[in-house]
């Protein structure tokens, strides 16, 4: 009895062991659960917690502030350590500065600009984005400042001037005394167009570093306390930290392609040129096709340039010289001048703050020339072809010479053109005398003896 109630009780108490295993794996699974992830998380964290790298090798315009706001959203998402734009610039649009220095201010990952490699800039526009940033720094031999706005296409008054210069002053100084750099120094590049070498920049305080390479930038930085625009301390160990590079999308690549302003001036002289190739030729279809993938091409490249439109009227106007050469005997002096006004309205047609984003003379006149000449030259074939006579159908028959096979007393046969043909004539003619077709009435063709229209035609 004792054995049999001992082995109920040890039954009992195995079931109640095997129910608290079972309840404890239910309460366990959880929090392994929440475990795992949050290792997840981390381990994602640091695999990106890289530097991640920008580069920057033309002038500022809005493709440029598109590519640098796609990374640093890209950095934040990736929670990346910092982001690295290395910049080589002439300068650039206001309006995609102020983009480009908002996203950078705003951003919470930490920013590095470095003016790279020896020998290049960041002048004007490159000047503000370099100040914007977090940490500043250079290589040896290059150069920054020459931040003056420049409005081109007229003289500006006096009063537009200084609000410019106003304007563009207090955003130096609004970025820069956040940053803790030299203020005043960094507003006369803006007032007095100073320029800094590397070496001057940082005995000046505008900028934190002068580094030969990217590593050794990175090794500097690295365990280095800095404020950033929030006035939060930071310190970032970056020392041989991965670098991965950030690139343009083939969309961004296509349109910095385009955007410049000598590609789309040629786009929009060659797409005028094969839609004037397809009004000729109707029906030819690849001139007509080309002629409008280029003009979309050049429009959509100057809807982000700041364009003048006057331009665009002297370039149209051109073509109307080369036509006009073409109607008229002017002995090529239309041509010289259509010539003269798409050469113009090349040099005007982007009214770029840099030469960098202006059309070259070497490109309007190398665009110019051939295409003025070309055009006038189709034009006069066009024109010749168009008023010389018509030798098929109805209107071919008119001004043939052909034979009487029967008298013509008015009304008789004649032969023309291999055939012989219903005619009547305005006078009588015997057969075998020649005649000529002065006008087709249907299937019956109106006739006059030869010697009479010689005389009428003297």
């Amino acid at each position: 009895m004792t054995t049999t109630l001992s082995f109920q009780r040890s039954a009992r108490i195995g079931f109640s062991c095997r129910a608290n295993g079972t309840a404890r794996s239910r309460t366990l699974f959880p929090v392994l659960r929440v475990l795992i992830a949050t290792l997840a998380l981390i381990f994602a964290a640091n695999c990106f917690a890289d530097v991640l790298r920008v580069s920057v090798d033309d002038a500022i315009q809005p493709v440029t502030a598109e590519y640098i706001a796609r990374a640093l959203d890209t950095a934040q998402a990736n929670h990346d350590q910092a982001v690295l734009i290395e910049i080589n610039t002439p300068g650039g649009l206001v309006d995609s500065t102020r983009e480009i220095i908002e996203k950078i201010v705003a951003s919470q990952v930490p920013v590095i600009i470095y003016v790279t490699p020896s020998g290049s800039r960041a002048a004007s526009a490159g000047f503000f984005i370099l100040e914007s940033a977090d940490i500043a720094a250079m290589a040896p031999g290059t150069n920054t400042g020459a931040a003056h706005p420049v409005i081109l296409g007229g003289k500006m008054d006096d009063i537009m001037k200084e609000k410019m210069e106003n304007d563009a002053a207090a955003l130096m100084r609004s970025v820069v005394a956040k940053r803790g750099r030299n203020v005043e120094l960094a507003e006369s590049a803006v007032r007095e167009s100073k320029s800094f070498t590397d070496q001057e920049a940082l005995d000046k305080k505008l900028i934190e570093y002068i580094a030969p390479t990217e590593k050794d930038l990175l090794r500097q930085v690295s365990g280095k306390s800095f404020k950033r625009f929030n006035g939060e301390n930071v310190t970032l160990s970056l020392a041989d930290q991965p670098v991965r590079d950030y690139r343009m999308t083939l969309k961004q690549r296509i349109l910095t392609y385009i955007m410049d302003p000598n590609i789309a001036f040629i786009l929009l002289a060659i797409g005028a040129l094969a839609l004037y190739a397809e009004f000729n030729h109707p029906g030819a279809v690849i001139p007509g096709t080309v002629g409008v993938v280029f003009i979309l091409l050049a429009a959509f490249a100057l809807n982000l340039l700041p364009v003048r439109f006057a331009a665009l009227v002297l370039i149209f106007g051109s073509f109307a010289l080369f036509a006009l050469e073409a109607k008229f005997a002017s002995h090529g002096v239309l041509t010289i001048g259509g010539i003269a006004l798409l050469v113009i309205g090349g040099l005007l047609l982007v009214d770029g703050p840099i030469p960098e984003m202006r059309v070259r003379l070497v490109t309007a006149l190398a665009v110019s020339i051939p295409l003025g000449i070309i055009t006038a030259f189709l034009m006069s074939i066009a024109v010749r072809a168009r008023r010389n006579k018509i030798v098929t159908g109805k209107q071919g028959l008119v001004g043939e010479i052909g034979i009487a096979e029967t008298p013509l007393a008015p009304s008789g046969k004649v032969f023309v053109h291999g055939e012989i043909w219903d005619a009547v004539s305005t006078a009588n003619i015997a057969a075998g005398e020649r005649v000529v077709v002065s006008q087709v009435d249907g299937l019956i063709l109106r006739v006059d003896p030869v010697t009479a229209a010689r005389t009428v035609l003297a």
